[in-house]
């Protein structure tokens, strides 16, 4: 009985815990701009990777991508970073749903930064690289030439940064940075500055973005 009533109450806490944000003025107000700047974030880097794939010049050489043979890794490439973002959109949808608005705009800033920075670098994917067919939605935003910097890389590095108050969340978002890292060198889909330059430019995006959603950050709790 002791079981089944706290199973009970539980559940009610966590109805009442996504019922009252659902009320939320200040919560709602803040998720429905997060979703517009996604939608930002999305478009500026549909026209940034049209615009460096037009405008791609001759690759170059790379200390690690020069030493090492070209693996066929195109499963963790496509269905890994798919895996990976169903898994953090049920945890926070689920566990820590006040946590959305700023996850949404820091992804967002890390699009329109990124999408600025591919369009700035023209560089021709590495030689050798893994030929992955990917149509659809996310052939759009994964052609090859939008290389500087990885998103495989930054965005889990991201979502380890934002989530830095679970410890189990946090390490399984770091983990999948390394992991996808390692994957777009085995496959040399991105150049090592690529994946290098990822964690600190992200890093610099999660401190721009506490700076600039206040809000956000305490509606939810981030560290």
């Amino acid at each position: 009985m002791e079981d089944n009533s706290t199973t009970l109450g539980e559940k009610k806490k966590f109805y009442h815990k996504h019922k009252s944000l659902l009320k939320d003025k200040d919560f709602l107000e803040s998720l429905g701009l997060s979703i517009l700047f996604l939608i930002v974030g999305l478009v500026s880097t549909f026209f940034a990777i049209i615009y460096a794939t037009d405008s791609a010049s001759r690759p170059v050489t790379d200390i690690i991508l020069s030493n090492i043979p070209v693996f066929n890794l195109d499963w963790a490439f496509v269905y890994g970073p798919v895996i990976f973002w169903v898994i953090i959109a049920v945890y926070l949808l689920v566990f820590d749903p006040k946590k959305i608005p700023f996850s949404l705009k820091a992804i967002s800033l890390f699009l329109v930064i990124r999408s600025i920075s591919i369009s700035l670098t023209h560089i021709a994917p590495f030689p050798t690289h893994a030929q992955i067919d990917i149509s659809g939605f996310f052939g759009v935003f994964t052609n090859g030439s939008d290389l500087f910097f990885s998103s495989h890389t930054g965005m889990p590095f991201l979502m380890a940064l934002i989530l830095w108050d679970n410890k189990i969340m946090k390490y399984f978002s770091v983990i999948a940075s390394i992991f996808f890292g390692a994957v777009v060198l085995m496959t040399h889909l991105h150049y090592s500055i690529d994946v290098f330059a990822a964690f600190f430019i992200t890093y610099s995006i999660y401190v721009l973005g506490r700076k600039w959603f206040k809000k956000d950050v305490l509606i939810g709790k981030v560290v």
